[in-house]
Order: structure tokens, then C-alpha cells, then sequence
């Protein structure tokens, strides 16, 4: 939720500058970690705080009601921790994931087990990326971007499927 720049990308780029010598990986990695990771505390914190009122007040208009918020409670207690760390690969979903702990009254030491797992292994995994490409890096960000518009498409088209195959179920008259 800050620069305009994917933080795959700016990981990948750190992990490129530590392979080019221009940056120490410790101090690096410490810097994409502490960064990440009040990221999602704040994420969670907000949802904590204010989560649940703002729900309650404006969900009528997103058509959110009571039995929606009992599933998600349901799910969060069920699986949605895991949640927590692997949505830290999905673009945007890592502060959705973070909001809606907060906002089912996740425990903070559950909350900071899977989410600060999961910024570990994030922060890892693109400074790595980045690192053991070295000069191949941009090229291979570059074909990775092609699959990953590819891939925001195809999830964007099957959504609108899924609408307009509910929203035409729903119209159409039971026997």
C-alpha cells in the first residue's frame, strides 16, 4: 500500500543490487522484512479497530448482512490463518487477509505466527529471486508480467462468468 510499484518487483530489484554489490543482504532483508511487516501489523490493526463498525454501518450497501460475517468468522477459525501466509504472494490480498484477521478477532499471536511467517518466506523468495537471476532479472520480470496480466485476465473473466452464471440462476424460474 505505498510506491505504484509492484513489491515483487522492488524485492526482485534488491535482490539484483545485492547480487551487483550494491547493497549487504542482511541489512537488505532486514529493511524488505521490517517494512512488510508493519505493513500487515497495521493491516490488522486497522480491521482490529475498525473493521467490524465500518461492516456494520456500510454493508447493507456492499449487501453484506449478519450470516455473511458468521461464514467468514467460521472460515477465518477453520483455515483462514494459512490464509495470512500465503496470501503474502497475491498481489493486494496480503492487507485483505490482514483487515479481515483483524476484523474476526484473531488473536495477535496467531495473527503474527502466520502473517510474519509468511512476510519471511515472501521477503525470502523475491530477494532471492532476484539475487540467483542476477543480470537475467529484467528479462525474466518482463515474461513473468506477460503471465501474470495473462493470468489477472483469465481470473477477471472467470469472475464475471461466475457472476453472470449466479445472477441468471437466480432469475430463472424453479419448477
Amino acid at each position: 500500500m505505498g510506491l505504484p510499484i509492484p513489491d515483487e518487483t522492488l524485492l526482485a530489484f534488491t535482490g539484483y543490487v545485492v547480487f551487483k554489490g550494491h547493497l549487504s543482504l542482511a541489512p537488505a532483508f532486514a529493511a524488505a522484512l521490517g517494512g512488510s511487516l508493519c505493513g500487515i501489523t497495521f493491516s490488522y490493526t486497522l480491521g482490529r479497530k475498525f473493521g467490524l463498525p465500518l461492516i456494520h454501518r456500510y454493508g447493507k450497501y456492499l449487501r453484506i448482512r449478519e450470516e455473511h460475517l458468521v461464514k467468514a468468522h467460521a472460515w477465518f477459525a477453520r483455515v483462514g490463518h494459512w490464509s495470512l501466509t500465503l496470501g503474502y504472494f497475491v498481489a493486494g490480498v496480503r492487507h485483505l487477509t490482514a483487515f479481515s484477521a483483524g476484523m474476526s478477532r484473531v488473536e495477535y499471536p496467531q495473527f503474527a505466527l502466520f502473517a510474519y511467517s509468511g512476510g519471511i518466506l515472501w521477503v525470502s523468495t523475491f530477494i532471492g529471486v532476484g539475487y540467483f537471476l542476477g543480470d537475467r532479472w529484467e528479462s525474466v520480470q518482463q515474461n513473468i508480467s506477460h503471465y501474470f496480466l495473462a493470468a489477472a485476465i483469465a481470473a477477471a473473466a472467470l469472475l464475471v462468468l461466475g457472476l453472470a452464471w449466479r445472477k441468471w440462476h437466480q432469475t430463472t424460474p424453479r419448477p
